[in-house]
C-alpha cells in the first residue's frame, strides 16, 4: 500500500485527503484497526520520530503522548515511585514494575492529564498487555508502535467499539533526506533535521557551576529531543527521565517558560500527600477528577472545594492548598532540567525556571544578552550549557 485515503484533512471541508509515497514505495505503516485521520497521522509520524530518537539516545524504552502535533509529555521506561504511581493513577495496574514500556507510557500520560485527554500514543517498543491495560481505560485517539503482542492487540481492539486507531510502523524505515510540503500552493523544500542529540552537545558549560551529573545529562537529552518535535517556540522541563512541562507554540520565549513551568509545577504538586489524599467519591469519572485536581492547584480552588460545590466530587470537604503553601512545597524542589529550542534573550526566563526547581539548563546561546543570562544562572547556582544548535520545528 503506497496510498491511504483519508476521510478528510484537518477539517471536514478539506477534501479530498490522503497520505501517499510520491516515490512509489510502500507506506511504512500498517493499519491494524480503525481509520486514522489527517491529524492522527501528523501526530503519529511526529511522535514516532521522537520515541525512536529518544530510544537511540538513551537505550531505554520510551513513550510519548501527543496532541495537535506537539508532545504533552515524553518519558523513559524507568520505575515509578509509589507516589508517582498514585499521581499517575496506575497504582492498581498489575505487572507495571515488570514492563518498562508500560512505565514509560504511564509517566507520559500521567504528566499533563488535562492535555493528554484524547491523545495520540507513540511507543518505541512493541506494546505489551500491561501497557494496553493502561491505554484501554484512558480516552485516546490511537497508537503507533513497531509491534503488538496478541493480548495487547485484543485489548486495544475493544476500544471505541472496535474502531480504535492502531498503527504498526516499520522500525527500519528511513525517510528520504529531503522533505517537502506545500503552503498556499507553494512547495517548500529542506533537508530533514537529522541532527543527533547526544551528551557531547552539553560540553560547553558557560556558568561558574559546571557540575553536571549523569541524571541531569539524561534529563537534558530528554528535554532537547522532546523539543525537536514540538511546535516552536518551545521550552521543556524534564525530571527523573521524563518531560514534566512542555510550553509549545508561543510567540514569546518567556511565555513558553511560564507555560511549561506551570505544567511542571502541577506535576510536582500532584505528588504531594495533600493532593494524593484528596477524598474523591469512588465513582468520580477520570476526566472529572483530573479537571478537579487542575483547578484545586490553582488560585480558583474554591470552584471545586467551595461550600456549595464540594459534595459533587468529594466524600468530605478538602482543605485549601493556597498559593503560599504551594510555593513552599515547590521551594524545596531542586534538580529539574530545562531545555529551550532557541536562545534565552533575557534573564527573566532563568528566574522563572528557578521557581520550578530548575538546576540545569541547555540552550543554543547566541543572544546579545548572553552575559545577562549567564549572570542570572550564576546568581542561583544553575549549570547552563550552550549547545550551539537551534531546534525549531514547524
Amino acid at each position: 500500500m503506497n496510498e491511504f485515503q483519508l476521510k478528510y484533512g484537518c477539517n471536514p471541508n478539506q477534501k479530498p485527503a490522503r497520505i501517499y509515497m510520491d516515490d512509489g514505495r510502500e507506506l511504512p505503516v500498517e493499519i491494524l484497526c480503525g481509520r486514522p485521520g489527517y491529524i492522527n497521522f501528523l501526530d503519529a509520524f511526529n511522535s514516532w520520530q521522537l520515541v525512536r530518537e529518544l530510544k537511540q539516545a538513551t537505550g531505554l524504552p520510551c513513550a510519548a503522548s501527543f496532541k495537535h502535533v506537539s508532545p504533552t509529555a515524553a518519558a523513559l521506561g524507568l520505575p515509578l515511585s509509589d507516589a508517582l504511581k498514585r499521581a499517575c493513577f496506575v497504582h492498581d495496574i498489575k505487572g507495571l514494575d515488570e514492563s518498562p514500556i508500560a512505565c514509560a507510557y504511564a509517566r507520559a500520560r500521567g504528566t499533563d492529564r488535562m492535555s493528554s485527554f484524547g491523545d495520540w500514543i507513540a511507543l518505541s517498543d512493541p506494546c505489551d498487555a500491561v501497557t494496553a491495560k493502561i491505554i484501554k481505560r484512558e480516552v485516546s485517539d490511537g497508537i503507533i508502535a513497531p509491534g503488538y503482542t496478541d493480548e495487547a492487540l485484543a485489548l486495544l481492539r475493544q476500544k471505541k467499539n472496535g474502531a480504535y486507531n492502531i498503527v504498526k510502523i516499520d522500525p527500519d524505515y528511513v525517510p528520504a533526506p529531503v522533505e517537502r510540503k506545500q503552503v498556499f500552493g507553494v512547495t517548500f523544500e529542506q533537508g530533514r533535521n537529522d541532527f543527533r542529540i547526544t551528551p557531547a552537545l552539553l560540553q560547553n558549560i558557560v556558568t561558574t557551576n559546571k557540575t553536571l551529573p549523569e541524571s541531569a545529562v539524561r534529563d537534558l537529552i530528554v528535554a532537547l529531543i522532546t523539543l525537536k518535535y514540538t511546535q516552536s517556540n518551545s521550552v521543556c522541563y524534564a525530571y527523573d527521565g521524563q518531560a514534566i512541562g512542555v510550553g509549545a507554540g508561543q510567540q514569546s520565549r518567556i511565555h513558553c517558560t511560564r507555560l511549561a513551568g506551570e505544567k511542571a509545577d502541577k506535576w510536582l504538586l500532584r505528588q504531594s500527600e495533600q493532593v494524593l489524599s484528596l477524598p474523591f467519591k469512588p465513582k468520580t469519572a477520570r476526566a472529572d477528577r483530573d479537571n478537579a485536581i487542575d483547578v484545586y492547584l490553582s488560585d480558583d480552588y474554591e470552584d471545586v472545594i467551595g461550600d456549595d460545590v464540594w459534595p459533587a466530587l468529594f466524600t468530605e470537604q478538602p482543605r485549601p492548598f493556597p498559593r503560599a503553601e504551594r510555593q513552599a512545597y515547590l521551594a524545596a524542589v531542586r534538580g529539574v532540567a530545562l531545555g529551550s529550542d532557541a536562545f534565552f534573550p533575557f534573564g527573566d526566563n532563568v528566574i522563572r525556571a528557578h521557581r520550578s526547581g530548575v538546576s540545569y539548563i541547555a540552550q543554543p546561546g547566541g543572544s546579545v544578552r548572553d552575559d545577562n543570562v549567564i549572570e542570572t544562572c550564576d546568581k542561583y547556582g544553575i549549570v547552563m550549557a550552550f549547545t550551539g544548535m537551534r531546534l525549531f520545528h514547524h
